[in-house]
């Protein structure tokens, strides 16, 4: 096939024909485009590794449905329908749901990080473009003169082709690498998507615990206003002495300060969300509502499908499917390097006479280039290649061991807590009990009134508890969904013919 393309070469330059060289040309073109087709792809072959030196287990070793006689939370049954899309909407809670909504279109991180996967998309086009032969026009007018000379002017107009065919898979490997890049970017951008939508959920269920302070320490002011009147009342009437007025009324200040101190809580996590939802945190506000939600039952699946649902894992896959790649473009460095490259055009001392006939001029031919030494740089980048790779493999695998931990550790929350809540509130009963049986014996003159602070005292942190309970359960919830991987699916990952894909011209627009 060479023969035969170099004296097709040799007829037409001898016959000086512009037309028949033209034809040749596209011949060698149409010819060497088969090349690729027919060359080596060089480099290891990738195989998706084993996520971990041991086998997945068959189930959760926190499964509440493990653990016998647990009341409390409960997960869905394995029947039950997996999370997707919007899973925030398993709360049924209509103000988070329009909160997770603006977020999804307002939220800056999250543009940053589609940027970032529009930046990996062009880098794909960018080196697929080294597929194709490449064709500049030139254009050049000079015009020189000497003391002895009468002054010459050169006309100049010409057509460069130059190609370099991928007969060893170079360029084909460098297109796999960014095509693989960027999915491991679209695979970042799913990830900082769910992180975003989760740390909004728990700030919003923070703040609603915030509420519900408020709400537990007004009660409480207003309760203790009212023995603190009565109190008075005692006291003005001979029944008790002063210390019993101090006593209640240092109990009603202790309530209103840390009362006051709760609004600092809650005015950072509403803050917290207006970032989030990408709003001036000046102009933003969250109502005040109570925290009366439990966690649903969440579908919590098997471990083996832990590695399809997590972004972070995907990208971590194709971030080693990219470096294998890589390893292939180093080691095509050590075959030849062939250049087809061909000019034609017109040449001429006048405008006019330009682009007569004989004023054509044209060259075309091969280029062949080997490195013969170079003190063990290519050698050195296969290693630096390699390298990479198991890097990339290691970080797999501790991506998939810290995933598991976190899907054992939130759902160890929620099933404890859940139980826990459920004592606590127990324990709410009985102190409430405690609290009316000591303010009859106070109020009989069988006890001091430091035993009904007391009593009022263990009441309130008891309440307190119970509410800060409840919180970590519902935020351990939101966690939990969250090292589920949401509601995504490794199908939903982009393949790499669609992140080879032309962007759109709204994708591409320099954005106000």
């Amino acid at each position: 096939m060479y023969f035969t393309m170099e004296r097709s070469l040799f007829q037409a330059m001898r016959n000086r024909k512009p037309t028949t060289f033209l034809k040749v040309a596209i011949r060698i073109c149409l010819w060497t485009a088969l090349l690729p087709l027919a060359g080596c792809l060089i480099g290891p072959r990738y195989q998706v590794p084993s996520p971990a030196a041991e086998a997945l287990p068959p189930g959760y070793k926190e499964n509440p449905a493990r653990f016998k006689g647990g009341e409390g939370w409960k997960v869905a049954q394995p029947g039950d329908a997996m999370l997707r899309g919007a899973w925030w909407k398993i709360f049924r809670d209509p103000q988070l749901n329009a909160l997770e909504d603006s977020l999804e279109i307002n939220n800056q991180n999250i543009k940053v990080y589609f940027q970032n996967f529009m930046e990996a998309r062009a880098l794909v086009g960018e080196a697929n473009s080294q597929l194709y032969p490449s064709l500049t026009a030139n254009a050049s007018y000079t015009r020189s003169a000497a003391p002895a000379i009468a002054p010459a002017t050169a006309i100049m107009t010409s057509l460069n082709l130059s190609w370099e065919p991928d007969l060893w898979g170079r360029i084909r490997n460098q297109v796999r690498a960014a095509q693989y890049n960027a999915q491991v970017s679209a695979a970042d951008l799913e990830n900082e998507r769910l992180t975003e939508q989760a740390s909004l959920a728990v700030y919003y269920f923070e703040l609603r615990g915030q509420d519900s302070l408020e709400k537990l320490y007004s009660d409480t002011i207003e309760a203790d206003k009212k023995t603190l009147e009565y109190t008075k009342a005692q006291y003005e009437t001979g029944i008790t002495d002063k210390i019993a007025v101090v006593e209640a009324t240092n109990t009603l200040q202790n309530a209103e300060a840390a009362a006051t101190n709760l609004g600092v809580l809650r005015a950072q996590y509403e803050h917290a969300i207006a970032v989030l939802a990408g709003r001036v945190a000046s102009s933003f506000s969250v109502p005040t509502n109570l925290l009366t939600a439990t966690p649903p039952p969440i579908p919590v699946g098997l471990p083996s499908q832990l590695l399809e649902r997590r972004p972070d894992i995907a990208a971590s896959e194709r971030a080693m499917a990219a470096a294998n790649a890589q390893i292939g473009m180093a080691e095509a460095a050590y075959f030849p390097t062939v250049t087809l490259g061909g000019e034609g055009g017109f040449q001429s001392n006048t405008f006019g006479k330009l682009f007569d006939a004989n004023n054509r001029s044209w060259s075309v031919g091969p280029s062949v280039s080997e490195t013969i030494f170079d003190a063990g740089l290519r050698t050195a980048t296969v290693h630096q290649y390699v390298a990479t790779y198991n890097s990339a493999l290691a970080a797999y695998r501790q991506n998939v061991l810290t995933a598991f931990q976190q899907v054992e550790d939130y759902l160890a929350q929620v099933r404890i807590l859940s139980k826990q809540l459920l004592q606590q509130r127990d324990a709410v009963q009985s102190a409430t009990e405690s609290l009316k049986l000591e303010m009859s014996r106070y109020q009989t003159g069988i006890d001091p009134y430091v035993d009904v602070v007391t009593a009022q005292t263990t009441l309130l942190t008891d309440q307190q508890t119970a509410i800060y309970v409840q919180v970590q359960e519902m935020t351990g919830a939101v966690q939990l969904i969250e090292a589920l991987g949401g509601g995504w699916d490794r199908s939903q990952l982009p393949t790499p013919s669609q992140v080879a894909r032309w962007p759109t011209r709204a994708e591409t627009a320099i954005q106000q």
